[in-house]
């Protein structure tokens, strides 16, 4: 027998699926008629504004209604500024400024930005609240450590983004910002009773719900004391005791890519998790950003043959696919598109934190020391070097492989300036950094979460909380360095 049509139109109407390439293919719009719910945006898939403008319209064109979302946080996470990196700070850096009016209106950019492309739904803000200094995927990601903090901003957030028509999605329930493991690539694991997250991780979540956050997005992650030996996407005390009924959330529960292995090791594979997923009360499934018509087809037949044989309550399903046709409704925007220019480097500037005596009456060698991006962040462009006046030499190093003796050569008598994310978690940057200090004057500019580490011999610490374009010009200017 074949999958029965009605089946198939309903799971269709629970997957966020994607695409490759800038121009949507036939069948990413042929599902759409058929009723999938929509599509997410990634850096391939976007080339310059008027291409993606024509991208959302030929998705409209499938079906008027459809979810067009995308990764746009500011900051280290950008999809529409991946070729630069964003003109926008992230949540870091405007967690550590704290003007939650600043916040609101970097936001209400944002969206406005997404509004005019097409885009409904921004799969943003992050709201974890980062405690741990060796988190490898939420960092400057996060408004902070403070949980207070954070869910003042995170309103904020949520208000300038809904401002503009676009919906919001807060993301990962509940909450990913204790975790020193990257659920892309494992299961991470929060063992701490739920009294724990209520006080440290679920104040920013409470927030948002209250500032009327139309999504919340789930997280790959562990925590014994409610999920078991499974992550949170697939745990019913989570998304439905915890979220729905104890934090009162009525908005369409959207999932983390399934296709992450904190997921797909935990369910068997990608359609198994759809199910499961459904089946703890998650409403949108995003599937992932490697997609194609074989596996939204494979996905949704699996969702079909488990409500048939039982496996999956219809109406579970029904609830779903209702939630998300009812964020697929944007809302017209309540104000004005806000005036940018020069809104986000500002922002970035205030956010420039400054230890120790910078040398200004040199001009230094500049030394950008090697950084691998996260899934998340994917290969964007990041550094001093786009600002930099003309005759600042730059040179680059790899720490535990590049001979602090070159680098001195290279200095001679001038001051060192050593730009680099998350210095304290790569091997060898401590050494590097002490080793150069032992001759020189350097100026640590830290362009990831700065934590509690401060380099030994240093002159100065400068951290930007971000390593966004904007980030990056905010540094120069602040260092004296820029024409």
């Amino acid at each position: 027998m074949g999958l029965d049509p009605g089946l198939r139109r309903l799971a269709l109407g629970t997957l966020l699926a994607a695409y490759p390439g800038p121009v949507p293919p036939d069948w990413a719009v042929d599902l759409l008629a058929d009723g999938l719910a929509g599509h997410t945006l990634f850096g391939t898939n976007i080339h310059d504004p008027a291409q993606v403008a024509a991208s959302t319209a030929a998705l409209r064109a499938g079906r008027p209604d459809v979810i067009v979302a995308i990764d746009e946080e500011g900051g280290d996470v950008t999809r529409l500024a991946h070729a630069t990196g964003s003109p926008y700070p992230g949540n870091a850096a405007l967690g550590a400024v704290d003007d939650p009016d600043l916040t609101r209106r970097v936001y209400a950019a944002i969206g406005a930005e997404l509004a005019a492309l097409g885009i409904t739904v921004d799969l943003a803000p992050t709201v974890d609240v980062n405690t741990a200094d060796e988190n490898p995927v939420i960092g400057t990601r996060s408004f902070g450590a403070d949980p207070k903090r954070v869910a003042v901003h995170s309103a904020a957030a949520v208000a300038g983004l809904q401002s503009t028509g676009v919906a919001a999605c807060a993301k990962h329930f509940p909450g990913h910002g204790a975790t020193v493991a990257d659920s892309h690539h494992e299961l991470p694991t929060v063992d701490v009773p739920p009294a724990v997250l209520r006080e440290r991780d679920l104040p920013p979540f409470a927030a948002v719900v209250d500032a009327g956050v139309r999504a919340v997005m789930t997280a790959h992650i562990r925590v014994p004391a409610l999920t078991g030996d499974g992550p949170a996407t697939f745990s019913r005390a989570v998304l439905h005791d915890l979220l729905r009924v104890e934090y009162g959330f009525t908005g369409t529960v959207i999932t983390d890519a399934l296709e992450m292995k904190g997921a797909v090791l935990a369910a068997g594979g990608v359609g198994a998790g759809a199910v499961r997923a459904l089946a703890a009360g998650a409403d949108l499934l995003c599937i992932g950003a490697r997609v194609d018509a074989e596996l939204v087809e494979s996905v949704a037949a699996e969702i079909a043959t488990a409500i048939a044989d039982g496996r999956l309550a219809r109406e579970r399903v029904e609830e779903a696919a209702g939630r998300t046709a009812a964020l697929a409704t944007t809302g017209p925007a309540d104000a004005p598109p806000p005036a940018v220019d020069g809104l986000g480097y500002a922002a970035a500037l205030r956010a420039v934190r400054v230890e120790g005596d910078l040398v200004r009456d040199t001009a230094p060698l500049v030394v950008q020391v090697h950084a691998t991006s996260t899934i998340a962040e994917g290969r964007v462009p990041w550094g001093l070097g786009p600002h930099l006046a003309a005759g600042v030499e730059q040179a680059r190093a790899v720490a535990g492989e590049t001979d602090p003796e070159q680098l001195r050569r290279l200095a001679g008598d001038r001051p060192v300036v050593l730009v680099g994310r998350h210095l304290h978690r790569l091997p060898g940057a401590r050494e590097l950094v002490e080793a150069l200090a032992a001759s020189h004057q350097v100026t640590v500019v830290e362009m990831g979460w700065p934590g509690a580490w401060r380099p030994a011999g240093a002159r100065a610490f400068v951290a930007t909380h971000g390593a966004s374009h904007a980030n990056g010009r905010a540094a120069a200017d602040a260092l004296g360095l820029t024409a």
